[in-house]
């Protein structure tokens, strides 16, 4: 009985609020009157964060509350009845609005009803999804804080007809959903006044500013460790070795992977000329990539001289085969730390550094090789076709490399055998008679020598001077082409050393670059 009695006073207090009431009018008495409207937003969930396009979508929760003046009543008339819930189309609402909203539809808002009281009170609860316009700063991307502005007011009211309050001191986040790429840290509210261009008289609004830090977790696992670990293998080019001819493909590899990271970034930021600390750290490491993939050119080119190449400086035997081979820890084999550098050019054999013969001959062409060892000898003196004593005029002075070596004696129609000193012999002869062009095979066996070590000497003895004159040639031919063969094999070896040490200083200078890049950027997340 009492709730039928209870819901037929609610009926009858509808009819008589709303007989005479228009909501197309303030509700005040006095027209000179200011209605005071209260503003509580409590923020539920933060839907979407448009970085490129520099909107915020969020979903909201507005609750505003007025006195009306033509909607009071007893509540002893009414069975007691002191409030009231009816659609808030009935009564006169505040055209308040979200001035920075980017929404194309201007309905996000739900029509929800209105709680009336006995004293005139209403209040406006409706949810209500948000976009607005939100000015993105991406200079520290990833690691970066935005603040957004909701700003709330009246279309139509200056101040003199409606003022703003705020409820609290900032939005309510008690009812907050996380969001799992931004982490709110306060959303503060601000009371302004503000005089417009179009009209003279004060306009009241309330701005909430939305502090949003962003977790950086996702891009860091997706975005920049996969960058540093690219970047590290630049620096690894360098020791690769010049002869696999993977050097140059290997930074052309990882330029392109830092590419696609690149293009990856840039779609997700605005176009703007702010540039993101992580595209600062790709352009960076990009452009120690190519510089990295250009001195790999430059080496490879010095370390694949050829034998027309000149001899290194001096400037680079004594600053970069010396001192920079220590510091990058380069060392032939059997060298070490503490000992001298065994880069400096060595003669090629003991003759070859003494002065020029007698006749005026050159030095080159008057020594030769045999199994790899150095020997050195004089060419043909006298007269061709003059005959010599072989023990008088021996014309083959060597220095013995090994125990087996063959000098060459142009003795005479005699056919003495001679040998060193103290040598016992054993000969074997074959060939013709004298003047009959033959040749003479010798065998030595014995001590000789100033060690005393044990030696075997053949000897060969030409009597015919056109054989002699042809051996002699070849002989000299053969000693000048190893000659030369050796000088451009020193050379380079020590153009290839060269590259070698820059190869391992470049390498350890790209290393501290990337590594100090990466400590930096880390920083900015600390």
């Amino acid at each position: 009985v009492c709730l039928a009695a209870h819901g037929r006073y609610a009926q009858k207090l509808l009819t008589d609020l709303f007989s005479n009431y228009t909501n197309a009018l303030r509700p005040v008495e006095d027209t000179d009157h200011i209605i005071n409207v209260t503003l509580q937003i409590t923020l539920s969930q933060i839907i979407d964060m448009d970085e490129r396009n520099q909107i915020l979508t969020t979903y909201l929760w507005v609750r505003q509350v007025w006195m009306d003046a033509y909607l009071t009543w007893k509540k002893e008339d009414y069975d007691g009845l002191d409030t009231i819930r009816i659609p808030s189309s009935y009564v006169w609402r505040p055209d308040i609005v979200l001035y920075n909203s980017a929404d194309d539809e201007f309905s996000s808002s739900m029509e929800t009803n209105v709680v009336l009281r006995n004293d005139g009170q209403v209040m406006w609860d409706q949810p209500a999804i948000t976009k607005s316009s939100c000015s993105v700063d991406v200079a520290f991307f990833p690691f970066d804080v935005q603040q957004c502005h909701l700003t709330f007011g009246s279309w139509t009211h200056n101040g003199n007809q409606m003022d703003l309050f705020n409820a609290l001191d900032s939005a309510d986040l008690a009812d907050f959903v996380p969001n799992v790429e931004w982490e709110v840290l306060g959303m503060p509210a601000k009371k302004n006044v503000i005089l417009y261009g179009c009209c003279s008289d004060p306009y009241p609004d309330i701005t909430f500013t939305l502090h949003l830090k962003r977790r950086a977790s996702f891009y860091i696992f997706n975005l920049l460790i996969p960058c540093m670990m690219i970047s590290f293998l630049a620096p690894l080019g360098f020791y690769l070795p010049a002869d696999s001819g993977e050097k140059v493909s290997l930074g052309v590899t990882v330029l392109l992977a830092l590419t696609v990271f690149q293009l990856l970034v840039a779609e997700s930021m605005p176009p703007s000329e702010s540039v993101p600390l992580i595209g600062k750290y790709y352009i960076a490491t990009m452009t120690m990539v190519t510089a990295s993939t250009a001195l790999t050119i430059f080496i490879m080119n010095i370390h694949h001289c050829g034998p027309e190449a000149r001899p290194v400086p001096e400037w680079a035997e004594r600053w970069i085969l010396n001192y920079l081979a220590r510091i990058c820890f380069v060392y032939e084999v059997g060298e070490n730390c503490l000992s001298v550098t065994s880069s400096r050019k060595q003669p090629l054999s003991q003759d070859e550094s003494e002065a020029p013969l007698a006749d005026g001959g050159s030095p080159k062409g008057t020594n030769w090789d045999v199994n790899g060892q150095a020997w050195g000898g004089r060419g043909e003196e006298g007269k061709a076709g003059k005959a010599q004593k072989l023990g008088a005029d021996f014309t083959n002075k060597t220095d013995r490399k090994e125990d087996l070596f063959v000098t060459i004696d142009h003795s005479g129609e005699e056919g003495a055998a001679g040998g060193g000193e103290g040598q016992a012999k054993e000969s074997k002869s074959t060939g013709g008679g004298r003047g009959g062009g033959g040749e003479f095979v010798e065998e030595k066996k014995g001590v000789g020598g100033e060690g005393g070590e044990s030696k075997r000497v053949i000897v060969v003895r030409a009597q015919c001077v056109c054989q002699h004159q042809g051996l002699g040639r070849n002989v000299e031919y053969i000693a000048n082409s190893y000659q030369d063969q050796r000088a451009a094999q020193l050379r380079i070896g020590e153009w290839r050393k060269v590259a070698k040490v820059m190869d391992r200083f470049f390498m350890w200078l790209f290393f501290i670059m990337v590594f100090f890049m990466s400590i930096l950027i880390l920083g900015k997340a600390i």
